[in-house]
C-alpha cells in the first residue's frame, strides 16, 4: 500500500517525482508529498489527490536534483498533512511504507533523548532515529543501516539529508522497493511502473537491503553490511499498458483487455500442454510428490482459489482446502508436507499471503508454488515453483484480468496433477486444450453482452443492498460478484451457495433486495431454478446470467442475460466477465470512484 519514489539526477528531479507519484496512485492513498534538496529542505505535502499537491509544488517553484515523494494510505493516524509524507527530523528526510511494530517505544526513547514529535505516525521515528544515528556515524549510509536495526515490522524507506545531497538512501524489510539504474541518474520507487519514463533497467532487492544510489552508481548491502550484487533485469512492463488510451477507467480498460491477457497466459499452455516445466525447473520433482493441495490467498485470489478447490478435486481426484491467508497465519494448523502450497497473489508482495507462505514452510511444508502477475516480486522468490500470469500491468483497484488468468493458472495446475497421477486421458487432455484454446473468443462473446448489462446497472444504482447465488463452481463466482459490486460502489452485498437460502439469507429478501443469480446450464442448473423460485415467491426481484442454451426465459420479476453456450468446465472463467461489467457500470450510475475506491489500496503490504 502506499507509494514511494525516489531520485537524484543532474536534472531537476520534481517532475519525475510528481510523475511516479501518479503512476503509483492506483495503489490507493489520502495524502500525498514531495521533498527535494536545495539550499536546504523544500517539503510539498496535501492531503487529497497528487494533483493538488502537484499544484502547490509548482506555485512555491520546487525544485531540486535530489529527492523522494510518497503517497500515503493512512495507518497510524488520520488523514491530515501533518500526518502525510515525507517526514522531516532536523536536516532528514524519510518516506516510508509499512508499519513499524515498535513504534511505541522507540517513540518514548526518542523523547527521553529530546526529539519532539509533529505528527502520529511511525514514521517519524525513523526520521528521528536516523538522525539521531547520523550524529554519531556522520555518514547517511551508516546512520541508515544503524537505524533499521532497531526497527520491528516491514518498512520500504527512502531517506536523503542535506548533509550529503549528492545521496540516496533506500532500505527493505517486508515491503517492496526496487531502483532504477538511468544514466547519469538513478531511481527508487515501490512498483516498476514509477520509473518506466526514465528507465527500464531495474535491480529489485531484497529483504534486508540497504542502498546507496549516487549519481555514478548504485552499491547494495545486506542485512549483515556486507556490499552485494543484486541482478539487473530488463522489465518487460510497457509504458502503454500504464496508459488509458481510448478507455474512461482502467478498470474498464482492464476488462476488455480480458481475452488478450487469456490468450497471452494460455499460449504457453497450448505451447508444451499440461507439462509439469510450466511451473519451473523442479517442477517435476515436486508435482509428483503432492499428495493434496493448500492454496492461501486473500480477496479476489482467495476466490479464484475456491475455484480451483472443485477443479482440483473433480480432475486431479486430490483433496484441496482453500484458506484465507490472514486466517492461516494465525491458527495453529496441522501441517502435511505432502499437500502443495499454494500462494496467489497478483502482485506478488501481498503481505499476509508472504506471511503464510512462510509460516506454512515453518510447519515442515517444502512443497510450495506461487501463482502471480508480476515478475521477480517477493511470493515467487520465496517458492520452489512459480506460473506467472500474463495478463500484464493491472491498475483498478477491483481485480478483473488477473483474477480470469489466475483462474488459468490454477486450471492448468489441476490438469497437469492430473496427468501426473495418472489421472487424465489422451482424449480428456484434449478436450481440455481445447477448452482453453477457445477461451478467449467465449470471454469475447461475454464482453459483447455490455449493452444489455447497462440497463440492469441503472436498475441497481439507487440499492443500498445486494444478494448473489451461485451453487457448486460457480458459488466462488457469486462471491467475486459481491466483492467488486462492493467495492467500486459501496453497495452491500453478500453472496450464498443457493442451497443455503432456506438456512437464513431467504429473510432478508424483498422487493427492494435484488438477487444475482448465476445459472450456467450446468448439472446444477435444475437446483438453482428451486432457488430461484423461492426468491420469486417472496417478491424478490432476481437478475439472472444464464447460458444461451439454458431452457427458462424472463418473466415478471426476472431479468435474464445470456452468455454464450455452457463452456464446459472453464465456465467460472465466463460468468466471471458479465458480474465484472454489472458491477462497473452500476459505479459509473453512482457516480463514484471507480479506479480509486475509497479505503482500499491496489496491492496489500501492510497488515
Amino acid at each position: 500500500m502506499c507509494g514511494i519514489v525516489g531520485a537524484i539526477a543532474q536534472r531537476d528531479v520534481v517532475a519525475h517525482l510528481i510523475d511516479g507519484l501518479k503512476r503509483l496512485e492506483y495503489r490507493g492513498y489520502d495524502s500525498s508529498g514531495i521533498a527535494v534538496l536545495n539550499d536546504g529542505i523544500h517539503r510539498v505535502r496535501r492531503v487529497g489527490r497528487v494533483a493538488e499537491m502537484e499544484a502547490a509544488a509548482a506555485e512555491e517553484g520546487a525544485h531540486g536534483h535530489v529527492g523522494i515523494g510518497h503517497t500515503r494510505w493512512a495507518t497510524h493516524g488520520g488523514v491530515t498533512e501533518p500526518n502525510a509524507h515525507p517526514h522531516v527530523s532536523g536536516d532528514v528526510v524519510v518516506v516510508h511504507n509499512g508499519i513499524i511494530e515498535n513504534h511505541e517505544s522507540q517513540r518514548q526513547r526518542l523523547r527521553d533523548l529530546g526529539y519532539t514529535f509533529e505528527s502520529q505516525t511511525d514514521t517519524e521515528v525513523i526520521a528521528h532515529l536516523v538522525h539521531h544515528y547520523l550524529q554519531t556515524e556522520g555518514e547517511l549510509l551508516a546512520a541508515v543501516q544503524r537505524a533499521v536495526r532497531e526497527l520491528d515490522g516491514a518498512y520500504a524507506i527512502g531517506v536523503v539529508s542535506t548533509r550529503q545531497p549528492d545521496l540516496l538512501v533506500g532500505a527493505r524489510m517486508g515491503c517492496p522497493l526496487l531502483v532504477g539504474l538511468g544514466e547519469g541518474e538513478n531511481f527508487i520507487a515501490s512498483d516498476v511502473s514509477a520509473v518506466l519514463a526514465a528507465t527500464r533497467r531495474v535491480m529489485f532487492l531484497e529483504e534486508g537491503d540497504v542502498v546507496a544510489l549516487r549519481l555514478d552508481g548504485v552499491q547494495v548491502f545486506d542485512r549483515d553490511g556486507a556490499a552485494i550484487e543484486r541482478a539487473v533485469r530488463l522489465s518487460d512492463v510497457s509504458l502503454a499498458s500504464l496508459e488509458l488510451g481510448p478507455y474512461n477507467h482502467f478498470m474498464q480498460k482492464e476488462i476488455h483487455e480480458q481475452p488478450k491477457a487469456l490468450a497471452d497466459t494460455i499460449e504457453q499452455v497450448l505451447e508444451q500442454g499440461f507439462s509439469p516445466a510450466l511451473f519451473g525447473d523442479e517442477s517435476g520433482e515436486v508435482l509428483r510428490q503432492v499428495e493434496g493441495v493448500q492454496i492461501l490467498a486473500c480477496g479476489t485470489s482467495f476466490y479464484a482459489g475456491s475455484v480451483a478447490k472443485y477443479w482440483i478435486e473433480r480432475i486431479a481426484k486430490l483433496p484441496c482446502t482453500v484458506e484465507i491467508a490472514s486466517e492461516y497465519r494465525y491458527r495453529e494448523a496441522v501441517a502435511n508436507p505432502k499437500y502443495l502450497i499454494v500462494t496467489i497473489s497478483q502482485s506478488g508482495e501481498t503481505l499476509d499471503t508472504m506471511e503464510a507462505l512462510k509460516y506454512a514452510q515453518s510447519l515442515g511444508h517444502d512443497l510450495s508454488l506461487s501463482i502471480c502477475n508480476v515478475r521477480e516480486s517477493a511470493i515467487p522468490r520465496a517458492s520452489r515453483l512459480v506460473f506467472y500470469t500474463r495478463a500484464g500491468a493491472e491498475i483498478g483497484v477491483a481485480s478483473t484480468k488477473a483474477f480470469t488468468t489466475q483462474l488459468v493458472a490454477l486450471f492448468t495446475l489441476a490438469a497437469t496433477l492430473a496427468k501426473l497421477g495418472g489421472k487424465l486421458s489422451a482424449d480428456e487432455e484434449h478436450a481440455h486444450l481445447d477448452a482453453l484454446r477457445q477461451l478467449p473468443g467465449s470471454v469475447q462473446h461475454a464482453l459483447n453482452l455490455e449493452p444489455q448489462i447497462k440497463p440492469w446497472a441503472d436498475r441497481f444504482a439507487p440499492k443500498h443492498h445486494a444478494l448473489y447465488l451461485g451453487r457448486g463452481v460457480h458459488y466462488p463466482i457469486a462471491m467475486e460478484g459481491a466483492l467488486k459490486i462492493k467495492e467500486i460502489t459501496y453497495i452491500h452485498a453478500e453472496a450464498y451457495a443457493a442451497g443455503e437460502l432456506k438456512h437464513g439469507p431467504l429473510a432478508l429478501v424483498d422487493e427492494e433486495m435484488p438477487v444475482v443469480v448465476i445459472a450456467p446450464n450446468d448439472s446444477l442448473l435444475e437446483k438453482v431454478k428451486s432457488n430461484m423460485q423461492e426468491v420469486r415467491a417472496r417478491g424478490g426481484e432476481l437478475f439472472v446470467f444464464a447460458d444461451l442454451d439454458s431452457h427458462f426465459g424472463e418473466s415478471d420479476g426476472v431479468h435474464v442475460i445470456r452468455t454464450p453456450r455452457h463452456v464446459g468446465v472453464l465456465s467460472p472463467v465466463v460468468h466471471a466477465i458479465p458480474v465484472q461489467l454489472l458491477s462497473y457500470h452500476t459505479a459509473l450510475a453512482r457516480g463514484t470512484d471507480v479506479d480509486k475506491p475509497r479505503n482500499l489500496a491496489k496491492s496489500v503490504t501492510v497488515e
